[in-house]
């Protein structure tokens, strides 16, 4: 939740920085309120085509893009009311990055261990950087990928 010193910090950010956190806070809310009201086969099909993969090569100053879209959704994630779990971080990072031109790819997946309860995740990967839900993901099986979807 947001916190005078919280504000303090928002407000001693650089102007790009705190561009990408209103940014990452507005695209947390539309994937929360997206979650909840839209079907999910509608959510699968405006992300892309199920099973290929986004371009795994970024120029220099895309990579600046990735890790600021990145820390971002991190820094809002945290202090934001609402559920802001692997899936809405996923969708809002997967929305951030399109709006800069760059192509990126969800993943879903389970736990590998058949003797875990049934534990499924969400990252979100644009080149080489594992954008959001990175950390762990190796513990989960890929079921399903979505890359950015090309729009004619």
């Amino acid at each position: 939740m947001f916190s005078l010193n919280g504000w303090r910090r928002y407000r001693a950010l650089p102007g790009p920085r705190r561009r990408f956190v209103r940014e990452a806070l507005i695209q947390l809310l539309w994937a929360r309120i997206a979650l909840a009201c839209v079907p999910f086969r509608h959510l699968a099909a405006w992300m892309g085509a199920p099973g290929t993969e986004s371009p795994r090569d970024l120029h220099p100053e895309q990579e600046q893009t990735v890790e600021a879209v990145s820390w971002a959704l991190r820094a809002a994630a945290l202090r934001v009311p609402w559920d802001c779990r692997c899936l809405a971080q996923a969708i809002a990072g997967h929305r951030m990055l399109r709006r800069h031109g760059l192509r990126s790819t969800v993943y879903f997946g389970v736990r590998k261990d058949p003797d875990s309860p049934f534990d499924a995740h969400a990252w979100l990967r644009c080149g080489s950087w594992l954008v959001t839900g990175g950390e762990g993901h190796q513990k989960y099986r890929v079921l399903c990928r979505f890359p950015h979807r090309d729009t004619a």
